[in-house]
């Protein structure tokens, strides 16, 4: 015990510990900037004193109603789906070992967009669609896709094969969008319009009744991926090696994906077929605080929370009084960036 105690500290932990909490502090504080500017871009424009005023009870109904009933719910629903989409990313690249992993290339998002869009279509009103099923209803469509998805990329020798998982998920991926233009032909036009909406990927569930039905599985998944933060390291060193070290890979394996898809889905049933979020969090923040999990997925969850917050702003601001979908500045950010990856991997 003596000899335990007097063990040198890792000098390289510690300053990998010091590097991981300046780069948390950055990416908040840079989310803490893009909230305010996003608290004060719309048609409408409220100045920093406005801003203050109304936050402090002061402002006019007018100012409240814009800043509490129209753009607080749109921000804080950006953040908790950036920092879903993301971090759900991070897991499935760390279950898979493929760095292209996310969940809308490998057809996730689309199986739960396909869910919740069979039940608008059979529900009478898409106006009257009630919050707190969706994430459900998404869910379960999400966890389908990716039983399918991972069970055809599956070798009993091999464990996971990526590039067929990739493979796969983009096949599967692109036969549920073709379902899910086939049913837009038999939709009424306000029910049209919704999943016109949805599919652009422009967040759609804008009010606090819909940051409640997503906050709940945010609040608990998140925490227990990060404490999953350890086995994920393990995961990420390959079937052989984690079960060598006294890993039970496929309950882990299981237990974490299901996490990852529940994230994943959630955030769909509020925001629609927003893409890359998954993809380019994880690396942005792979880049910055290295391959440990116990650092790569709270920076991951903060650097998908910031794009997805910067985007939204980006969208409502650059076509006034209009606005660009989400998913579509977020694809123009993260297709280049895609093609970079596989350049990359290709080399």
């Amino acid at each position: 015990m003596e000899m335990e105690n007097n063990l040198p500290v890792n000098p390289l932990g510690k300053k990998q510990n010091k590097k991981g909490a300046f780069v948390l502090s950055i990416l908040g504080l840079l989310i803490l900037v893009s909230f305010m500017i996003s608290m004060n871009t719309g048609f409408i424009r409220l100045s920093p004193v406005d801003l203050t005023h109304t936050l402090l009870g002061k402002g006019t109904a007018q100012q409240e109603l814009i800043l509490f009933d129209f753009r607080l719910p749109r921000i804080v629903i950006s953040v908790l789906i950036g920092a879903g989409l993301a971090v759900s990313g991070c897991v499935m690249q760390a279950i898979s070992r493929n760095a292209l992993a996310d969940p809308g290339i490998l057809g996730i998002n689309s199986g739960a967009g396909l869910m919740v869009m069979l039940f608008i279509f059979l529900y009478p009103s898409a106006s009257a669609v009630p919050a707190m099923l969706l994430p459900v209803l998404a869910m379960a469509g999400g966890a389908l896709t990716a039983a399918v998805v991972f069970a055809l990329s599956y070798s009993r020798h091999k464990g996971i094969m990526p590039t067929r998982l990739l493979l796969t998920g983009v096949a599967v991926a692109a036969a549920i969008s073709s379902a899910m233009i086939v049913l837009t032909l038999r939709l009424s036009p306000e029910k049209y319009q919704f999943v016109a909406t949805w599919l652009a990927g422009s967040i759609w569930g804008t009010s606090w009744k819909f940051v409640l039905s997503l906050l709940p599985w945010i609040v608990f998944l998140l925490p227990y991926v990060f404490y999953k933060g350890r086995v994920l390291n393990v995961l990420n060193l390959g079937e052989a090696t984690a079960t060598g070290l006294g890993t039970f890979v496929s309950r882990e394996q299981l237990k974490t994906l299901a996490a990852a898809v529940g994230l994943a889905a959630s955030c769909v049933s509020v925001s629609g077929g927003i893409g890359f979020v998954g993809l380019i969090g994880p690396h942005l923040a792979r880049r910055l605080v290295g391959p440990k999990h116990q650092w790569l997925l709270p920076a991951s969850a903060l650097a998908g929370a910031l794009l997805v917050l910067t985007a939204d702003t980006i969208g409502r601001w650059i076509l006034q009084p209009t606005e660009v979908p989400t998913g579509i500045v977020v694809a123009v950010i993260g297709a280049p960036y895609f093609l970079y990856l596989l350049v990359k991997t290709k080399n």
